[in-house]
């Protein structure tokens, strides 16, 4: 069991705002980033099996946590999400790093693949495609778009209160009480979520990388779905090793449509898909993430496609 002496924690300023981070072992540096409505504590696992051989670094995005939590939304724009973490990477001291995003950490670590090449090694994407892909099934695939209703609830004015009544009802109900049930989360690890979600301004600044970035399917204020993850970028191809391990009953980021045409935008790929596990594949499976992980940090030759065997 991961115990608390295993890790440190410190803070980086950087790019104009205070981050934390939980760190583990040494050697090459490979920097995990949470999704929503999580923290550092979400890679626990990763850091006690990849810290035993490299730099294991989970950190707190901004506004999650116990980092900065700017109250602007133009505080969350990706050009900014991105520059904090190839920031983080400079001040921990490495030139590059293996970045391991998941959900809308996995945007970000897109984002600095696609706007700092220089800083990442390789990169690791859970449950998110490139973004070109997620902008075309946000604004075509009527799947996806119905998967995404939630978006329009996340970007609007009533969020944080609806997120927040009945104790965070909404995010038990969606992330905690699933993991319970599952027996992949314990109650101490629902109070750890808990707290953090009770961080003055943590549920705005999780959100508002949604409002920032306008990510959202068509519907009220906004007739055309998609983002603006792409905007200002001169080219959309990743130039470096890229693995994608998609949980496939992921109900709220469809594979099929976000997966499609991937290869165009990433020539050196690999995609595995993992049929029983959901959105929170991280949790569910972190056995089938480490060893996809572990390979693809091994490997020397671009892999292909695969399909992983069911837990």
């Amino acid at each position: 069991m991961l115990s608390r002496n295993d890790i440190t924690h410190a803070h980086a300023d950087v790019n104009g705002v205070r981050l934390h981070y939980a760190s583990r072992g040494a050697g090459k540096l490979i920097l995990f980033i949470h999704g929503f409505p999580e923290l550092w504590y979400a890679w626990k696992r990763q850091l006690f099996d990849f810290g035993r051989h490299h730099r294991a670094v989970a950190l707190d995005q901004r506004g999650y946590n116990l980092s900065s939590k700017p109250s602007a939304v133009d505080a969350y724009g990706i050009d900014l999400l991105a520059a904090d973490i190839a920031a983080l990477i400079e001040h921990l001291g490495e030139e590059k790093a293996v970045l391991v995003g998941h959900d809308v950490g996995a945007v970000v670590a897109w984002a600095v693949a696609l706007r700092h090449p220089e800083r990442v090694e390789k990169l690791v994407s859970i449950n998110m495609s490139h973004p070109a892909c997620f902008d075309r099934a946000l604004r075509e695939d009527p799947a996806q778009q119905a998967a995404s209703q939630y978006m329009h609830l996340f970007r609007s004015r009533s969020a944080e209160e609806h997120l927040s009544q009945h104790d965070y009802g909404f995010l038990r109900e969606i992330f905690l009480d699933p993991g319970l049930s599952q027996g992949y989360f314990s109650e101490a690890d629902v109070r750890v979520y808990l707290e953090a979600f009770a961080q003055p301004g943590a549920m705005t600044g999780g959100l508002n990388l949604y409002r920032a970035a306008q990510i959202g399917p068509p519907g009220p204020g906004k007739p055309v779905g998609g983002s603006n993850l792409t905007r200002g970028l001169r080219s959309l191809t990743v130039s470096v090793p890229v693995l994608v391990i998609w949980g496939e009953r992921d109900p709220y980021l469809l594979p099929a449509s976000n997966l499609a045409g991937i290869e165009l935008y990433v020539p050196d790929l690999r995609v595995m898909r993992v049929p029983e596990a959901t959105h929170w594949i991280v949790h569910e499976e972190p056995e089938i993430v480490n060893a996809a992980i572990r390979g693809f940090l091994a490997r020397e030759r671009p892999g292909g496609h695969q399909r992983a065997k069911p837990a």
